[in-house]
């Protein structure tokens, strides 16, 4: 495998998991509330669900690129309209996708051109 083609298999897959962990940093904030463990275990499950959703199209798109930069794009997408509907200022939609989608938006672009290599072989 050439140079190129390594970088362009393993940046998204590199990157998605680094924004993957990223995301479940949200979730710690559960150790701030009393809760009790099992109120802590079910908060912390209930905010790291988008985390698994990411996980579970990552281990997907290890194979199948196409899933992962749709998937990717797709959960950038929903977060953007999610915090729309919200009613959030839209300057603030602006600085906040920037942060969280754009990475997402990065890692499904990567992951889409390394499906388009591979087709196109």
């Amino acid at each position: 495998m050439k140079k190129i083609n390594r970088f362009i298999y393993w940046t998204p897959r590199i990157l998605s998991i680094l924004f993957i962990l990223f995301v479940m940093m949200f979730s710690l904030d559960v150790f701030d509330g009393n809760y009790g463990f099992w109120g802590t275990v079910l908060a912390l499950f209930m905010h790291n669900i988008p985390a698994f959703v990411l996980i579970a199209v990552l281990v997907i798109s290890w194979k199948h690129e196409v899933v992962g930069g749709v998937g990717f794009i797709f959960a950038g997408l929903l977060y953007i309209v999610l915090t729309l509907i919200r009613g959030v200022p839209w300057y603030q939609v602006l600085s906040w996708s920037m942060i969280i989608t754009g990475p997402a938006f990065l890692v499904g672009i990567l992951f889409l051109i390394n499906w388009y290599r591979k087709k196109k072989k």
